[in-house]
């Protein structure tokens, strides 16, 4: 079976197309994880820094997020070669676990103690910048595994 030229250009562009929505979606999940990390650094910095364990847990957020975002963030594919995707889709994993237990500690901080303290809900701003950028690396690098991860399908299978 012969293939038209045509069909490969359109098969090419898709995929073309199909890496550039997954590539987008892990530089948007790596920006937003970055972005939970600033939000716990500026609430350690601010009101969380004394406060046993909870302190230590919002300057480990930060350095997680830093570092997980960074990640993201470089060209991990060149530089790891073959062992690139498996650290991107590492790299993503944890980016995900770390805003979706954030944001589920928050909740629970907010309605009953954890770790010995309750959030007072005196700075809703901050609340809500974390409640946002936690949902957005969520769903951002969960589209962005699924895309480079679950969907590959070949051109002959059509």
């Amino acid at each position: 079976m012969q293939v038209s030229s045509r069909h490969t250009a359109a098969v090419q562009f898709h995929a073309a197309d199909r890496s550039s929505a997954w590539l987008a979606a892990r530089f948007l999940g790596a920006l937003s994880v970055l972005s939970v990390g600033a939000v716990h650094l500026q609430q350690y910095n601010y009101l969380y820094s004394t406060i046993p364990t909870i302190g230590t847990l919002f300057l480990l957020n930060f350095l997680g997020a830093t570092a997980i975002g960074l990640g993201l963030l470089a060209p991990v594919e060149r530089l790891l070669g073959r062992f690139g995707a498996p650290a991107l889709a590492l790299l993503a994993l944890g980016a995900i676990g770390l805003a979706a237990s954030a944001f589920v500690f928050l909740l629970v901080a907010e309605h009953t103690p954890l770790f010995g303290f309750m959030e007072p809900d005196y700075d809703p701003p901050a609340i809500l910048a974390a409640r946002v950028s936690e949902a957005v690396t969520v769903v951002s690098l969960t589209g962005y595994l699924a895309a480079r991860f679950g969907w590959r399908k070949t051109a002959g299978s059509w």
